[in-house]
């Protein structure tokens, strides 16, 4: 059995100064050294031998184990010193290039375009400020004369939290245009601000609507406030965000917190106002509501309407950029799809 053991140890060695990556070394480990090693086979075996000759045979196995063991070690050692050398040698790798560029982060189209609004209102001397997603009733809808059982309320399909406590009921804020009130109620006129944020609307999304979009709403309070002055506001606004030759057309429309009211459209960025798909062939694209803040609204924050007047607007943020690049579904904006996102 001592002459199979130095014979298992001398093919051992043999085979070893032959193995040149890890792979083939990892197979000779169990080759030689696993639980069903011929070495392990003959150290399992001692005990049917007589004491003495146990003795000298387990004592050699033992050694010829640590041997190898050690062997094993040290041919790992110069397989990976081989591996890190070799690219070196072979100039596959050089340390004095640069390295790889990682790709540079961009703004959100949305943010991209919230930006852009604001700047515009901010050179005419609009301060911004934020409001509460979470909103009262009172603030989302009674103070903006839509009260309980208005059939107005059936324009915004609400996200209640606790529909059932009146004015103190909480929801997600159906529009931006409660921060007029709470603006109201903390400053007093003048009063020039825009409102940018998230609103939230309970309905199915399909290529035009998504249950949260983003809004910009405008206030400004003062006396001797026109609707000329709200025209020129906006027809300012337009031509910085579409071009100074766009068309710009106001027509009567229907808000409960506004007095006239009024909807803003420009020429179809399309067709140009020839008439096609995407303006239903009328040469025109609706952008915002606007109008005059209703004297019963500036009534209800104590700013007696017989002395000042005010114009308010609100516009969808998304809608800007779909105009503009001729996106077709609202929901690109929030499916994180980076071909998508790249482009802005």
């Amino acid at each position: 059995m001592l002459e199979q053991l130095k014979g298992l140890h001398a093919q051992a060695l043999e085979e070893l100064s032959r193995i040149d990556n890890p792979r083939e070394l990892e197979l000779w480990r169990v080759r030689y050294l696993g639980k069903k090693s011929s070495l392990t086979q003959i150290l399992r075996s001692l005990a049917a031998l007589p004491l003495e000759e146990r003795r000298e045979v387990g004592a050699q196995a033992n050694e010829i184990k640590r041997a190898l063991e050690s062997s094993l070690e040290e041919k790992g050692k110069l397989l990976q010193e081989a591996l890190l050398i070799s690219p070196r040698e072979s100039q596959r790798l050089d340390v004095t290039l640069p390295g790889r560029p990682l790709p540079t982060g961009r703004l959100h189209p949305t943010t991209q375009t919230l930006k852009g609004i604001c700047d515009v209102f901010q050179n005419m001397g609009f301060q911004v400020i934020e409001g509460p997603d979470v909103e009262w009733d009172y603030y989302n809808f009674e103070a903006l004369n839509i009260p309980q059982h208005h059939p107005a309320r059936d324009m915004f399909a609400t996200l209640w939290i606790d529909a059932s406590m009146g004015e103190k009921a909480r929801l997600l804020r159906t529009h931006t245009s409660p921060m007029q009130i709470r603006l109201m109620e903390m400053e007093r006129p003048p009063i020039r601000a825009i409102v940018p944020g998230r609103a939230y609307r309970y309905e199915a999304t399909d290529a035009t609507h998504e249950s949260m979009f983003y809004q910009v709403e405008g206030l400004a309070v003062d006396k001797g406030i026109t609707l000329a002055d709200l025209k020129g506001t906006l027809f300012e606004f337009c031509r910085c965000i579409f071009g100074e030759e766009r068309k710009v057309r106001f027509r009567c429309d229907y808000f409960p917190f506004v007095e006239p009211g009024v909807e803003v459209a420009i020429g179809c960025l399309a067709c140009n106002g020839t008439g096609c798909r995407l303006c239903g062939y009328s040469g025109w694209l609706e952008i915002l509501g606007a109008g005059m803040v209703h004297p019963d609204v500036l009534a209800r924050v104590d700013i007696n309407p017989k002395v000042y007047s005010g114009f308010a607007f609100g516009l969808g943020v998304e809608r800007i950029p779909m105009l503009r690049y001729g996106i077709d579904d609202i929901r690109l904006f929030y499916s994180n799809d980076l071909r998508f996102l790249r482009q802005f």
